[in-house]
């Protein structure tokens, strides 16, 4: 099994350096997609005999399924470029790349990284991913920002039981910018698809987001870290539908 490594980027000089001394022994080329950084993403990547290629950036989707249809051996690695793979998950990759796979997609676990803490609970973990996939049989799908590979129905996939590292946001500011503008982007695809946001809702949903997160999730065992992830999720689903919301009084007023 030959296998092409494909990242997006978009000025990643403090993760791309980690990610790919994660790979670099057990892929045969290195895709990277990179949003015309203005940072040392370029330099960092070609130091890794990385193939670059610029791109203009329409969606997670759309440029993860670029970076895929550039590999040219049939088995896909994809990481975030704020993603690395353990040793353990480094071996197991090696040990069924040099097998006659029966297998179409291989199954992860991710470990995030928040603030410096990792994060077992909250619903953060052990978030499986599939991230290791023959491209003849799934591709990016989903709704932005939100990705995920999909499978042909017929496809047969594996668990391993080994970890994806995801640093994830370095400080709660970080957090909150990318909060902001995650929540612009789910509410202009609900207001595509004519969804509604009522004012009850506002007020309710990001209460049962933050039980859910805090209580029946357990994020109290991830302390303080854990509060503050059950707070943006709420926050986050209040900004989704304030803004939803927003554009529907805006469209309405237009259309007198």
């Amino acid at each position: 099994m030959l296998i092409s490594a494909a990242i997006i980027t978009f000025n990643e000089e403090k993760n791309i350096e980690r990610c790919l001394k994660s790979i670099i022994n057990i892929v045969d080329e290195i895709i990277v997609v990179d949003s015309f950084s203005t940072d040392r993403t370029e330099e960092i990547c070609k130091r890794y005999n990385t193939l670059f290629i610029k791109n203009k950036f329409e969606g997670h989707i759309q440029q993860k399924n670029f970076a895929m249809n550039k590999c040219k051996h049939d088995y896909v690695l994809s990481l975030d470029a704020d993603e690395e793979l353990t040793a353990e998950l480094q071996d197991k990759i090696l040990f069924y790349k040099q097998q006659i796979t029966d297998y179409d997609a291989y199954i992860f676990k991710r470990l995030t990284n928040f603030c410096g803490k990792w994060v077992k609970h909250s619903g953060w973990y052990p978030d499986y991913k599939i991230r290791l996939w023959n491209k003849k049989m799934g591709e990016w799908g989903g709704e932005n920002p939100h990705d995920t590979v999909i499978m042909n129905k017929n496809s047969r996939q594996k668990k391993i039981a080994a970890d994806i590292l995801h640093y994830s946001f370095y400080s709660i500011e970080e957090h909150i910018t990318q909060i902001n503008k995650f929540s612009t982007i789910k509410a202009d695809n609900l207001f595509r698809k004519n969804k509604n946001a009522y004012l009850l809702e506002m007020l309710f949903n990001p209460i049962v987001k933050f039980v859910k997160t805090f209580i029946f999730k357990c994020g109290f065992l991830d302390g303080f870290y854990g509060l503050v992830i059950a707070l943006n999720s709420a926050f986050s689903n209040y900004l989704k539908l304030i803004k939803l919301y927003n554009k529907q009084k805006y469209a309405r007023r237009n259309k007198k």
